[in-house]
């Protein structure tokens, strides 16, 4: 049975590894529904953030082919319930719609979102939350003339604990003997 996944790659920050590891998905016919890049914990380790929806067999097959990637240190799958994730919306609204009408402010605080900066002829709305919450709120804003919309990628942190910390420093103890 089809799953959500969320796929945390850590890596060097290296020119062309992303596309090795996208390529992975792409010869399996593995649609990416998210991905985020960024530095992670460990100093001079980056991580790719991945979310898949597939059967754990065909994640457990891609883990191991990214693994084979010389410059990835180590991959780890997790369905929903063992990771806590965010992403995080930005919206660009005419000002004047704010300065006239109180409806789009009270869209906002039922949203929990924050007015991000307010220019003369735009304002920036920022929302962190569920895709399906940052969607409410677009769908609430539209017909009060959104100006841009943009939308993060999922990020996402394990439940489990000692994840990529244990396998780093257990790699550190190896190499010093």
């Amino acid at each position: 049975m089809k799953k959500q996944f969320t796929i945390s790659i850590y890596t060097e920050n290296l020119i062309g590894l992303l596309h090795r590891v996208t390529i992975i998905f792409t010869r399996r016919h593995i649609n990416i529904e998210s991905i985020t890049a960024s530095e992670s914990e460990v100093h001079g380790i980056h991580r790719y953030t991945i979310v898949v929806t597939e059967e754990e067999w065909q994640v457990k097959n891609v883990i191991k082919q990214i693994e084979k990637q010389i410059d990835v240190f180590k991959a780890f799958y997790h369905p929903n319930e063992n990771i806590v994730f965010q992403e995080m919306a930005l919206y660009k609204m005419p000002t004047t719609v704010l300065s006239e009408s109180k409806e789009v402010e009270k869209i906002v605080r039922q949203h929990h979102a924050r007015l991000l900066a307010v220019e003369p002829e735009f304002t920036i709305i920022e929302k962190t939350g569920f895709k399906e919450e940052t969607q409410a709120l677009f769908e609430e804003l539209k017909p009060h003339g959104i100006l841009e919309f943009v939308r993060s990628g999922r990020i996402s942190i394990s439940k489990p604990m000692k994840e990529f910390q244990e396998y780093f420093h257990e790699v550190e103890k190896a190499s010093k003997h």
